[in-house]
């Protein structure tokens, strides 16, 4: 019993120590040893004991038999009936993969899945029309501002002063050809009475000259009164041709060019005017349509200059963008360009949003394909609620679009 306890209490030792023995290492540790003159008296194990371990060992052993001859029947009954059962299980799996793919238009499958990037559909970028140094600046980044917001100011000093100037001279452009053709008519009216005057003045020293001829011959009337009325005669008649002239002139005459002239004269100040004007009122720059301010090109005090480009002024103040009006910028390899055609219905997640789905269709696929990519660049346009603008998606996020092989009417989607 001492001697049994013993070897049972060391073979529990090792088998702790190295972890649960295999059924064939059990059957080899309770083996015989090979010279039975080296063995202990009574370390023999009773043979009733290695009978019973190895009917459990001959047990094991056909159960495990008798579970893979099962399975090897399971397969032979299956190739029997399908063939090859690995090619036949693949198939299967083909067939399921095209029908998920089918593209039915009444189905609205999914044709195919792509990544780009988000954009503003118009992405604008404000400079000043006129050049000069930023005295005011009303814009931070992200700022919503409405059409016509006031921007910034620039100085105008000088602009102002050239407006008044050029406000002057057309004034005075616009008197000197009123002067010339508003009162023609009452100018000629006067020549026209000054005329008849001289001429009923000249009808009655014509008589008057008459008659002192006429009293001449009969000696009746003195030399010195015949020559005085022959010389009133002859003066009148010489001052109504020249009023005659002057009226004529008046009418018809080069009056009608000095008009002319004045005239475009007016229109060249008039034009002067609405240069410098146009200038002195765009020193304030005002928001071109309602957005988003993305970004600033300008501080208070910074010179700018919309013609500047490399000389160290700045040709800008800000970019701005509506960001209700996005879509996503999208390189389709052109072996998938053929699922993708105007109008196509596409649902548009954003990478930083997963869980926010948006309406999106197809607008444009450009004409020319990127050959560097072997891809056409597709564009695809997002409905975007007024109340979300700037809140989840924005220019050059990630976003993953979904094709669907359905069209979509983008009218009702505003």
């Amino acid at each position: 019993m001492n001697e049994l306890g013993t070897h049972h209490t060391a073979n529990e030792g090792v088998e702790a120590a190295a972890g649960p023995l295999s059924l064939s290492e059990r059957v080899r540790s309770l083996q015989l040893p090979d010279r039975p003159g080296a063995r202990a008296r009574g370390s023999a194990w009773p043979p009733w004991v290695l009978c019973a371990v190895l009917a459990v060992a001959a047990g094991y052993a056909g159960v495990i038999a008798s579970n893979g001859d099962k399975e090897y029947q399971e397969y032979l009954d299956l190739k029997k009936t399908v063939g090859n059962p690995v090619e036949a299980l693949t198939n299967q799996a083909k067939a399921q993969e095209s029908k998920a793919k089918r593209t039915d238009p009444a189905l609205g499958a999914i044709v195919l899945e792509s990544k780009g990037y988000i954009i503003p559909i118009s992405l604008i970028q404000v400079s000043p029309k006129v050049g000069g140094m930023v005295m005011k600046l009303n814009i931070t980044e992200g700022m919503r501002v409405k059409k016509d917001f006031l921007l910034a100011e620039l100085e105008d000093i000088d602009y102002r002063a050239e407006f008044v100037r050029a406000e002057a001279t057309a004034d005075g452009a616009e008197r000197r050809y009123n002067e010339l053709w508003k009162y023609r008519d009452q100018e000629i009216q006067q020549m026209a009475a000054d005329l008849a005057d001289s001429e009923a003045q000249l009808d009655q020293l014509c008589k008057d000259f008459k008659r002192s001829e006429v009293l001449k011959v009969t000696d009746a009337l003195a030399i010195k009164e015949y020559e005085q009325a022959e010389s009133a005669y002859q003066s009148c008649k010489f001052r109504t041709v020249r009023l005659k002239l002057a009226h004529d002139l008046l009418v018809k005459g080069p009056r009608d060019e000095k008009i002319a002239a004045a005239k475009e004269d007016w229109k060249q100040a008039k034009a002067d005017l609405d240069k410098a004007k146009w200038r002195f009122d765009n020193t304030k720059v005002l928001a071109p349509t309602n957005g988003i301010i993305l970004t600033k090109k300008a501080e208070q005090f910074n010179q700018v200059n919309p013609s500047a480009f490399s000389n160290g002024l700045s040709a800008s103040l800000c970019e701005m963008a509506d960001l209700t009006k996005m879509e996503v910028d999208l390189a389709i390899a052109e072996r998938d360009i053929g699922k993708v055609f105007d109008q196509q219905e596409c649902i548009v997640r954003a990478e930083a949003f997963p869980e926010r789905s948006y309406v999106g269709w197809v607008t444009r696929r450009m004409p020319t394909a990127d050959r560097s990519k072997g891809a056409v660049p597709v564009r695809v346009q997002i409905r975007i609620a007024a109340d979300e603008e700037g809140q989840y998606l924005r220019p050059e996020m990630g976003a993953v679009v979904t094709f669907f092989n359905k069209k979509i009417d983008p009218e009702k989607q505003h």
